[in-house]
């Protein structure tokens, strides 16, 4: 007790610190008119988080004799209703909280909250800080400054604004690496952003702007998100993304973009641009960003002359090119070599030259469903120096025959919603690779599927012959098939004979068809050992199918 009969120490310094929030918080609060629940909260905040961990004495404090009490290990702290698995975290998240807990030990790293408003004070100790997911409007400007353990803060989900965020949020805060401030109310990018970050999300925002300078500092940055933002050409210039010398990853998508942002960093490994406005693609302004591998300008208004020869080939190393959703009305030439996919499907390409995809011999992989494609305008060298191709997606087109010299490389070939209405034995022959053929929603009718046609197959798994005019099953189908769709065809009658050659079927589709209930033989499945599944639903009648006994399965030579 001291002599003098005044406060105790404990209590002594709580005064001092309420009468210098006194002086320097509150007259300022009041003079800006915002002083209120928000501000007794951090007064309180302050007085916990000292309760927490008051100055140590040599002698038990009479007033709070758990406190003063030196020779016992103090108990770990938990705030009421959190969960602390370790040391040094603390989760509160979930738990609709309206203010900010108590018992918060300082030498906590690992912090996540749900909270109304932004606590105004955390331990410097921290290292994550998680306040996703709430209905924040505010951060104060020590929330998340002098944190110099700070490395990732996430703050998407909330209701924050510019002027919620305070020109010094992060000041002192060196060490941060991610900053997730996605789905908020943000207009501009935020100021005084760290320099060490690597990470920055903020999409779902209402960015129609990118001051200038605002990204000068962030040379560490690798991946920035910025779509379903209002970003127009205005908003951007030469140097918003100049100084970003790691950039790895940029996302613009969803905005209202006209052109390709112009200094993009060498280092850009990916850029999303998909979902704007643009109508051309400037050579200039791709060809400093040399090192590209994704370039995705999908859902764009890309016509005719979108993209001019040679507008992409100085990006030699790009891997991958997204045209979906354009008015292209041919395949872009003069591309690079080292093009592993194209994919440009719901555009308007007529047709296919000889040497239309002469400069992509690389291609692994080429989409291009649903144009306009037409069995006479697609020439029969068209795909003859597609020597590694694997996957051929024509679907959506045209098409009344098979396409002529189709790789022998493919893998996958997709064909459904064309006009077939024959199948040739030639135009597949050779296509001993290939694993997955779909054929649905054509035209064909057993009758015109030639002799043989399968018998190159050897390799095909899964057949899709759904949404045909068949009338039965197709005979002396491939031996290593292991899925058969027919749904929504004619069939009426399954023989005995049906599968012979398919001992390895497994699963096997024959819904809304025309059978009965004695449609199926009952020797049908015998030997079929691997079979699972047949679907029958949606006949005329109810049809029982008896799967052959399980079988231990036997390794395939």
């Amino acid at each position: 007790m001291p002599r003098d009969g005044g406060p105790l120490p404990s209590q002594q310094k709580l005064q001092e610190v309420t009468a210098s929030c006194k002086r320097k918080s509150w007259p300022t609060a009041w003079a800006r008119g915002r002083a209120g629940p928000a501000m007794w909260l951090g007064v309180l905040q302050l007085l916990l988080l000292l309760l927490v961990d008051p100055p140590t004495t040599s002698t038990e404090d009479p007033a709070f004799p758990h406190l003063g009490d030196s020779s016992q290990p103090p108990p770990r702290a938990c705030p009421w209703r959190c969960s602390c698995p370790r040391a040094d975290t603390v989760d509160c998240a979930g738990l609709d909280l309206k203010v900010f807990p108590d018992n918060i030990t300082k030498a906590v790293r690992h912090l996540s909250l749900q909270l109304t408003v932004a606590p105004q004070f955390l331990p410097r100790s921290l290292r994550v800080a998680d306040l996703a997911a709430n209905e924040v409007v505010e951060v104060f400007p020590l929330t998340f400054a002098e944190k110099p353990l700070l490395r990732s803060v996430y703050l998407h989900n909330n209701q924050l604004s510019n002027t919620g965020l305070p020109p010094n949020t992060f000041r002192g805060s060196e060490a941060i690496t991610t900053l997730s401030l996605s789905s908020n109310q943000l207009s501009r990018l935020p100021p005084g952003l760290p320099a060490s970050l690597e990470q920055l999300h903020l999409q779902d925002n209402l960015i129609s702007k990118v001051p200038r300078g605002a990204l000068s500092r962030q040379t560490q940055l690798r991946e920035l998100y910025l779509q379903h933002n209002q970003l127009t050409d205005s908003g951007l210039d030469v140097t918003t993304f100049s100084k970003l010398h790691s950039l790895e990853y940029l996302d613009l998508s969803h905005n209202l973009l006209a052109t390709v942002p112009a200094g993009l960093p060498r280092t850009l490994a990916v850029l999303h641009l998909g979902r704007n406005c643009i109508r051309q693609v400037d050579a200039a302004r791709l060809r400093v960003a040399r090192g590209l591998r994704y370039l995705l300008l999908q859902h764009n208004e890309l016509g005719a002359s979108g993209l001019p020869a040679g507008a992409l080939q100085p990006l030699r190393s790009l891997h991958t090119l997204h045209l979906y959703g354009n008015r292209l009305q041919r395949v872009p030439p003069t591309m690079p070599r080292r093009l592993r996919a194209l994919i440009m499907p719901h555009n308007r390409v007529a047709a296919l030259g000889a040497r239309d995809l002469a400069s992509t011999r690389g291609l692994v992989e080429l989409n291009l469903a649903y144009n306009h494609l037409a069995s006479a305008r697609v020439h029969p060298r068209a795909f003859r120096r597609l020597r590694t191709l694997r996957s051929l997606d024509l679907a959506g087109n045209q098409l009344s025959r098979l396409p002529a010299g189709l790789p022998t490389s493919l893998h996958e070939l997709r064909l459904q919603h064309n006009h077939l209405r024959a199948l040739e034995p030639e135009m597949l022959a050779g296509l001993d690779q290939l694993r997955e053929l779909s054929l649905a929603h054509n035209q064909l009718r057993v009758g015109d599927i030639g002799p043989g046609t399968w018998h190159e197959l050897q390799a095909l798994q899964v057949l899709d012959l759904s949404h045909n005019e068949l009338s039965f099953v197709p005979p002396d189908l491939p031996e290593a098939l292991e899925e058969l769709h027919l749904q929504g065809n004619r069939i009426s009658h399954v023989g005995s004979e049906a599968f012979v050659s398919t001992p390895h079927l497994r699963a096997l589709f024959l819904r809304t068809n025309r059978l009965h209930m004695t449609s199926i033989s009952a020797e049908a499945f015998l030997g079929l050992v691997h079979l699972r599944m047949v679907d029958t639903a949606d006949n005329p009648e109810q049809v029982l199918v008896q799967l052959p006994p399980t079988a231990p399965l036997q390794p395939r030579g």
